[in-house]
């Protein structure tokens, strides 16, 4: 068994369900200090967040992470205890096995040998930890980074580990995601009896016209870079569950994956002006979940490339699909950022679970963007 699956292993049997930590990133820390990493702790609310960092010239390569695991759904559904690491059919099972523990461990194990072969290596080398990504993601991520930026503390290059890869290693890097907008509507009727409509205002009926029109609008093209905007219910709700009322209100709860080529504020206002439109008396509350963000094609995003295809003999795919994820915060303070990690087929499902042939090559891969961007 590898060093990195043996570290694998340990971080997924620690229970660290969101926003729980249980020991994961004192486990890395321990593997750090050694190395000559400065730790740094910054805990935020119950939320466990790790800065290390090793040396303090640039550039600064920033591997960056969670800890924390969704919960497990049905326990008798599980083939064996997602806390107990399990191997099995050429394949290491476990919650957070695919997203992201083996990829934590794969870091580590990388940095451990790109230290011993490259002492002196130029720059510096960082790994920023939290246990809130899975969660509210309100006191991980987003609270290193403002404690960064208030000391100026800038980085170069960051590589994320979410799982990006789609059928096989390799073949996906992601160098953006489309932003998260979501919207709450209650639109607002007047409750009666069936019988009698012409006593009431039914806020279904009102609103329908409307939903239609909406689901129907191209908000974007599009670029080069992002898929078109979209637009998705995912929640209405009305009445009083009697079939003889009719219902008050409605509320509707929806969502915009936004690319580059909309901004949020274009966005609210379009939906504003089409509600308006339609005479509607409503309440619309907004939540920015997070702005888009990209890396064009450069240092970062060739030496990823580069050391995938030595490594695996794969031509990468680069994409900005998929949900949201910490690289939108990091952004802030960071021009290129990029995710690369396991096969995302098992992940947030029953029986997670990574290739155990993955797994070396996937701190290889790390371990040579390593060189490619700090060695002398």
């Amino acid at each position: 068994m590898g060093d990195t699956v043996e570290l694998a292993r340990a971080l997924i049997a620690r229970r660290s369900v969101t926003p729980l930590d249980e020991g994961c990133q004192g486990l890395l820390a321990a593997r750090l200090a050694p190395l000559g990493f400065a730790l740094e702790p910054l805990a935020s609310n119950g939320v466990s967040n790790l800065w290390a960092r090793r040396g303090r010239g640039a550039p600064l390569v920033c591997f960056a992470g969670h800890t924390d695991v969704v919960p497990t759904g049905p326990l008798d559904q599980w083939l064996s205890d997602p806390f107990v690491p399990s191997e099995r059919d050429g394949r290491l099972y476990g919650r957070g096995a695919a997203d992201m523990k083996t990829s934590l461990a794969a870091f580590v194990t990388a940095i451990e040998r790109f230290v011993a072969a490259h002492g002196d290596h130029r720059g510096s080398i960082a790994l920023l930890i939290t246990s809130d990504e899975e969660g509210e993601a309100t006191d991980g991520t987003v609270k290193v980074v403002e404690r960064l930026e208030g000391r100026g503390e800038r980085i170069d290059y960051c590589i994320v580990g979410e799982p990006t890869s789609v059928d096989r290693l390799g073949d996906m890097v992601k160098n953006g995601r489309r932003g998260s907008l979501t919207g709450r509507l209650r639109v607002q009727g007047l409750q009666g009896h069936a019988a009698y409509p012409d006593q009431a205002r039914n806020p279904i009926h009102l609103f329908a016209p409307a939903l239609a029109e909406l689901a129907a609008i191209e908000w974007d093209r599009g670029n080069e870079y992002f898929p078109a905007t979209t637009w998705q219910v995912s929640n209405i709700r009305a009445g009083t569950g009697a079939a003889n009322v009719i219902p008050g209100e409605l509320e509707a709860l929806f969502n915009f994956r936004f690319s580059t080529a909309s901004t949020p504020a274009g966005l609210k206002s379009r939906v504003h002006a089409l509600l308006d439109r339609h005479r509607l008396e409503y309440q619309l509350e907004w939540t920015l979940g997070g702005e888009p963000f990209l890396t064009p094609r450069g240092e970062l995003v060739e030496a990823m490339l580069a050391a995938i295809s030595e490594i695996t003999g794969i031509e990468a795919a680069v994409s900005t699909t998929g949900g949201t994820s910490d690289g939108r915060y990091i952004a802030r303070i960071c021009p290129q950022v990029v995710e690369f990690g396991p096969v995302n087929r098992s992940i947030h499902k029953l029986n997670e679970h990574v290739e155990l042939a993955a797994v070396e090559p996937l701190r290889r891969i790390y371990e040579r963007v390593l060189e490619r961007l700090l060695a002398r």
